[in-house]
């Protein structure tokens, strides 16, 4: 058992908030360009944010609820829990407030400025008050609080600067102060380049630009002195579902999309530098207490907006861009579909170009001998060639059958508007399952060959996205294997007819089969350690939170078999433990690309399993998500995919490891010094060289 918990996991949520302290450790780490690690403290933001919205507001229902909810916790009490992220997050929240000031005192050195609304020149406030005509005021939604007897509700997206208003006279009812709400408009950029006379670059951001433009934006009212503080709402994003039975799935799910944004609220930050009768008459005012996430934070929030801070032409800041890969031996110029035929091909996306699945599917929406394609899709990019090149294979004739999520979290909206562009042009749509998620990634193409059917497709780690291709790092198996294909068209097949469930010999399908699968494979290697016969597992994974599997890898472990386990966000598995998990080593890997992939590898006795898939082993994705787990056949491939876990496993750079101790130590580095994503990078040039 851990020995600073006493339990035998880590609580879900204190490691997911361990995991966004690695992404808070890189835009501390010197050793990562200037923007970049503003960049990550926008992503630490975006983290958060979500966190609250989903995370949050679950342990806050399941403390409701109160029967079972130390179970559903691993052995906290929710309302403990409660306190305990609160905690955790204000010293985040600290932390990342110093880290920013260093950036920005790093950025000076660069000649980059952030300057106030009380630190422009002359030709620079003619600019502000003309962009704030032209742009900003139109946008704007103001609140005068003192004359509405509710709180309106504040969207849980946005953020809002807080006018307080001393008055020079009371006013008609005896007010000396008047309170007022101004919303940050969402679609103009957050910072703003300024007019410059020499070399150095100057930015405001938005909410100084209106911060300076509150007199005469509130020229109406006859006030003294006027402050302005930025507070933010978050709010549950959990989706209802629940009712009206008539109306169609999409007007339900749109329903709930807008019933999101007045959903019960979660945490409130404010600039601590706020009056304390500001802040009481606001939490009064919308019904806060302190059972509610209350935490104080800087002058400015929403800081998930510097994932987008401009890049200024200043490529010394920014990490180099390196072009993406030709797999070898596949080149795009020829038929995708001949070279398949042949072999398989795996991508390993953003190290190779994800230009070959939209080529995959280009090919096959033209060729005359293709007669269907049938493909799942997650979360589509904004601008989607996977969609128009489904929607092309319909004016070609084929018969095109998607299987669209559009329960995506935080996608659905954009989903919806694809679902209904392909619904117009004649796509048959599938809404997923009844009561499941469909989360598995596949495409399988139909082709006639002289008299018979032949499948060509491929499975995949990742979305089907062209712009999260650049950044997410997946696995893309493209296969002619009939055995294999014949499998996915049957996961199709249990779309359109969930009653029916079929049988499997080489996929790994949620919600199904993977838990016993798993655990089987697990118990192989405890069977062959026993035996005295090789053994090992080795996994890459987002997330490993289920109880029952991390029981069986204890089990694993204390049979002998060595497990090296690559996850990137919640590990709810203690490592090193003597006598539960000493044969277990475990790491994180946070560095330029988000780690995507799920990759596991057996040793089998020295004859590999190696599987990509879709699924993390969470209990969603084991039980109430439909997932596809491949098995990679060709020796080839395998040793690739070994070959680019064992690169991760050396990572002595960018790796932190776990421990009960919760503390993201890094690996210690040696002689020499690896990391990984470059390294990886490296392995895939050497291929085609």
């Amino acid at each position: 058992m851990s020995k600073k918990s006493g339990f035998k996991y880590t609580n879900r949520e204190i490691s997911w908030l361990q995991f966004n302290a690695r992404v808070l450790q890189e835009a501390a780490d010197k050793s990562v360009p200037l923007i970049e690690r503003l960049r990550f403290l926008g992503i630490f933001s975006n983290n958060l944010d979500e966190f609250f919205k989903v995370r949050y507001a679950t342990v806050k229902r399941i403390m409701q609820a109160g029967k079972g909810a130390k179970k559903a916790l691993g052995g906290i009490s929710a309302k403990k829990l409660l306190k305990q992220i609160t905690q955790i997050v204000i010293e985040q929240q600290a932390q990342s407030l110093e880290i920013l000031k260093a950036i920005q005192e790093e950025l000076e050195v660069n000649n980059i400025f952030i300057i106030r609304e009380n630190e422009v020149n002359q030709e620079q406030a003619a600019f502000l008050k003309d962009y704030f005509l032209q742009k900003v005021s139109p946008a704007l939604v103001t609140i005068i609080l003192d004359e509405l007897e509710e709180m309106p509700s504040l969207k849980g997206s946005a953020a809002y600067l807080a006018i307080t208003m001393h008055l020079k006279n009371p006013d008609e009812v005896n007010r000396t102060k008047r309170y007022v709400l101004i919303e940050i408009p969402r679609g103009i950029d957050r910072f703003v380049e300024l007019p410059s006379n020499d070399d150095r670059k100057y930015l405001i951001i938005l909410d100084d630009i209106i911060r300076y433009n509150l007199k005469n934006l509130l020229n109406i009212f006859d006030y003294k002195s006027i402050t302005a503080h930025m507070i933010k709402i978050t709010r549950d994003a959990e989706l209802d579902m629940a009712g009206d039975l008539d109306k169609s799935y999409i007007e339900k799910l749109l329903s709930s999309i807008k019933d999101r944004i007045i959903g019960e609220p979660v945490r409130f930050v404010f600039d601590k530098t706020i009056p304390r009768d500001t802040l009481k008459y606001l939490l009064t005012k919308m019904g806060l207490d302190h059972s509610d996430s209350i935490i104080p934070g800087g002058r400015y929030h929403n800081r998930r907006d510097y994932m987008k801070f401009p890049s200024l032409g200043a490529k010394h800041l920014l990490y180099k861009k390196v072009p993406a890969l030709p797999i070898k031996d596949l080149p795009l110029q020829e038929s995708l579909l001949k070279a398949i035929a042949q072999k398989d091909y795996l991508q390993y996306t953003p190290y190779h170009t994800f230009s070959y699945t939209v080529k995959f599917l280009r090919e096959a929406a033209i060729d005359p001998k293709v007669k269907s394609i049938k493909i799942t899709i997650y979360r589509l990019a904004e601008v989607s060639h996977i969609a128009s090149s489904l929607v092309n294979a319909v004016k070609n004739g084929k018969k095109v059958t998607v299987s669209i999520e559009l329960r995506a979290r935080f996608d659905e909206a954009n989903n919806i508007r694809y679902a209904e562009q392909m619904q117009r042009e004649g796509v048959n749509l599938i809404f997923g399952v009844p009561g499941l998620k469909v989360h598995a990634k596949a495409c399988v193409v139909e082709r006639i060959e002289g008299k018979k059917k032949k499948r060509y497709g491929f499975i995949s780690t990742g979305n089907f996205n062209e712009n999260t291709a650049k950044i997410y790092t997946d696995f893309t198996l493209f296969t002619c294997n009939q055995d294999i294909l014949k499998e996915v068209n049957q996961v199709f097949d249990f779309f359109e007819t969930n009653y029916k469930v079929s049988k499997y010999k080489h996929l790994i399908v949620s919600p199904h089969y993977s838990r016993n699968t798993f655990t089987r494979l697990i118990q192989q290697e405890i069977d062959n350690a026993r035996q005295g016969l090789p053994s090992g597992i080795q996994l890459k994974l987002n997330s490993l939170s289920d109880y029952k599997l991390i029981d069986k890898l204890y089990e694993a472990s204390n049979e002998g078999v060595k497990i090296k386990l690559i996850v990137r966000g919640i590990c709810c598995l203690i490592p090193g433990v003597p006598g539960m998990s000493e044969n277990i080593e475990a790491i994180s890997i946070v560095d330029k690309y988000l780690e995507h992939p799920r990759l596991f590898i057996f040793n089998n006795a020295n004859q590999p399993k190696v599987y990509i898939s879709s699924a993390d082993w969470m209990t969603r994705n084991l039980d109430y998500r439909v997932e596809i787990s491949c098995p990679v056949y060709q020796e080839n491939l395998q040793r690739e995919l070994i070959e680019t876990f064992e690169i991760c496993w050396k990572d002595n750079v960018k790796a932190r490891k776990f421990s009960a101790q919760e503390n993201n130590l890094y690996v210690p580095q040696q002689e020499p010094a690896v990391r990984s994503q470059f390294a990886t990078y490296d392995y895939y040039l050497e291929k085609i060289n």
